[in-house]
């Protein structure tokens, strides 16, 4: 038999578990998991001593795509994915000008299709003056939900009322993915803040009630709509068991920041290269976050990646604006996770690959079987690397984990059947698609 493409000789990680076996892929997708010997394809790879993973998505990025390009654009933020092995991204919309009509959707999956590194999906912003189309555009290609700022976000994405928010979960009927903090009592404790006050003061402004009280007001909105809610980038152990009572309508998500940095060293440590929000809080949620892990309470772990160049990141607290880089070191870093035994690599799957697809409804990726689109990640477990902020593509240069030595290191990107990255190289062309998800 031909294939296009035959990976051997690796420990794939299969929905049922590890193998070791050979994969045969023909058009892009997986034609088989039982390669024999005598098979031949038009590339092999040579996959001994690796790891074959599904292919890795970070479902929550921001591309800054129309904006700066001297900070972050498409085509810079996909090549730093694939180079950190993810093959599929899905952008947010609070761009300039913002994702929130259908000429700017279609803008964006054209320009997607042209100059992304990897499979690409994205959110169309919720404002008060969109709310009734958002039905509609939920269902334009590549799109993977309706993303609603309920606070931390400026002009016409914001909807922090709870009739605003009500009105949006009418409005069409795949889930909704929320920033949750609560804006009325953002803007309270926006009050106490003095010129004395420093980085380590941001959990102190955006406190645990903060957090819980957004995600508690939405989730009891989203109960009476009966309409499922992701909740982004939960943040404290409020949250966390709360939500716990509510799994019939709230999916969750957790930060990779969140479980790896805690305060108040990250901020006494790297200054406003720890700022973004939520905050990175103590010790106590980031326990609170890897227990959630551990017991299936989390569906999805993201970067949040939203870089600033290190100008305006340099302003003092709090003008300095919040965002982390964070798309291409997301999977060294989980990586490394996985090797310190904080959870198993077919939890990291789960979480990386079939959590998102199981999610967004996101079709034919996010396991290893057979017709699915042929998207791996080829991963060392065994290497031993230092993040450094030169080998970051993304052109703000720098990222809050320069230094932070890893176990655990992608050396291979496929998205489709092609190699976009091999060895900390990028190959070809850009070669993205826009990713399908259920009506």
């Amino acid at each position: 038999m031909h294939y296009d493409l035959i990976i051997r000789n690796g420990i794939c990680v299969l929905p049922w578990g590890e193998a070791r076996t050979d994969i045969g892929v023909r058009a892009g997708r997986i034609a088989s998991l039982s390669v024999s010997m005598a098979d031949e394809a038009d590339e092999v790879i040579d996959a001994a001593g690796l790891h074959v993973l599904p292919g890795l998505i970070d479902p929550h990025v921001h591309l800054r795509d129309p904006g700066n390009a001297a900070v972050e654009s498409i085509p810079t933020g996909t090549r730093a994915a694939a180079l950190g092995g993810v093959t599929t991204v899905f952008d947010m919309p609070n761009t300039a000008p913002s994702i929130t009509d259908g000429d700017m959707l279609r803008w964006k999956q054209e320009y997607a299709s042209r100059e992304s590194w990897v499979d690409f999906a994205m959110y169309v912003g919720a404002t008060r003056g969109n709310t009734p189309r958002l039905g509609e555009y939920e269902q334009f290609d590549g799109v993977c939900a309706v993303k609603v700022f309920a606070g931390s976000s400026t002009g016409d994405l914001m909807i922090e009322d709870d009739e605003g928010i009500r009105q949006v979960l009418e409005h069409g009927h795949r889930r909704v993915a929320f920033h949750s903090e609560d804006e009325y009592r953002l803007q309270a404790r926006r009050k106490l803040l003095t010129e004395e006050m420093s980085y380590e003061s941001h959990p102190f402004w955006r406190d645990e009630e903060c957090a819980f009280l957004g995600t508690r007001r939405i989730v009891g909105l989203a109960r009476r709509a009966r309409r499922p809610v992701h909740i982004l980038h939960t943040s404290t152990a409020e949250e966390l068991d709360w939500l716990a009572g509510y799994r019939d309508i709230a999916t969750v998500e957790v930060l990779v920041n969140h479980l790896t940095q805690v305060a108040p060293d990250c901020y006494e440590t790297l200054g406003a290269l720890a700022v973004m929000n939520p905050p990175i809080r103590d010790r106590r949620h980031y326990e609170a976050s890897w227990e959630a892990v551990r017991s299936g309470m989390v569906d999805t772990i993201g970067s949040d990646h939203a870089p600033h160049s290190l100008e305006t990141k340099a302003k003092p607290w709090p003008a300095t604006p919040a965002g982390l880089t964070g798309v291409q070191t997301l999977v060294p870093v989980m990586l490394d996770h996985v090797n310190a035994g904080r959870l198993s690599l077919g939890r990291m799957v789960d979480l990386m690959a079939a959590g998102p697809a199981r999610v967004y409804g996101l079709q034919a990726k996010g396991r290893i079987a057979m017709g699915y689109d042929a998207d791996f990640t080829l991963v060392d477990m065994a290497a031993k690397r230092r993040i450094t902020n030169d080998w970051i593509a993304t052109p703000a240069g720098w990222t809050p984990f320069d230094g932070m030595a890893v176990t655990g290191w992608p050396m291979a990107t496929i998205v489709r059947g092609q190699a976009v990255m091999r060895e900390d190289t990028i190959l070809g062309a850009p070669v993205g698609r826009l990713a399908c998800f259920a009506p």
